[in-house]
């Protein structure tokens, strides 16, 4: 009859050796998941940079057209600064209000007023998203990322390094540019 001190050994190593088999399989899923958010990670980039890249043409024939556009009365400036909401993002200029931003817009440089105020320096999109309570998830980020870079192409944003964003010289408090 086998001892109970070798029965519960041979219960110990049976169980170890299924822990070590769950780990390395834990550990395989672990790298899988790990690249397919990768994978993920630049499909999103990419469907963002492409959102940009077309955003920014639409921009640039605006500016071209209004450009050519004669020059007449006070309705000229009035249609400048009023944009329609998920429309392009004007180019920023000293006195330009931000009733000119749509209201995605408008919340990213507001976060950015109170940050700055508060001196405390560049803020990331992950913090804004956290600030703006949605989730951090990668396709939030980057619909953030996105704004922020339009913004910061427009000149009412600044990007001193990669993803850390402040406000451009010059853009002060929602009475506008000064």
């Amino acid at each position: 009859m086998p001892s109970v001190v070798g029965l519960l050994e041979q219960r110990e190593l049976a169980a170890r050796r299924r822990v070590d088999g769950l780990r390395e399989e834990a550990d395989r899923i672990q790298a899988e998941l790990a690249e397919a958010e990768r994978e993920w990670q630049e499909w999103v980039i990419a469907r963002s940079r492409v959102d940009t890249v077309l955003a920014a043409d639409d921009g640039s024939t605006a500016e071209a057209e209004a450009a050519r556009a004669p020059r007449d009365t006070d309705a000229r400036s009035a249609s400048r600064e009023v944009v329609k909401p998920k429309s392009q993002v004007p180019v920023w200029r000293q006195g330009l209000a931000w009733s000119v931003l749509s209201a995605d817009y408008r919340r990213i440089v507001q976060v950015l007023v109170d940050r700055d105020r508060l001196e405390q320096g560049p803020m990331t999109c992950q913090e804004m998203a956290a600030g703006f309570g949605m989730e951090v998830v990668p396709a939030r980020v980057e619909a953030l990322r996105s704004k922020a870079k339009r913004l910061v192409a427009r000149g009412w944003l600044a990007e001193g390094a990669p993803g850390r964003f402040t406000l451009a010289r010059g853009v002060a408090g929602p009475g506008g540019g000064s």
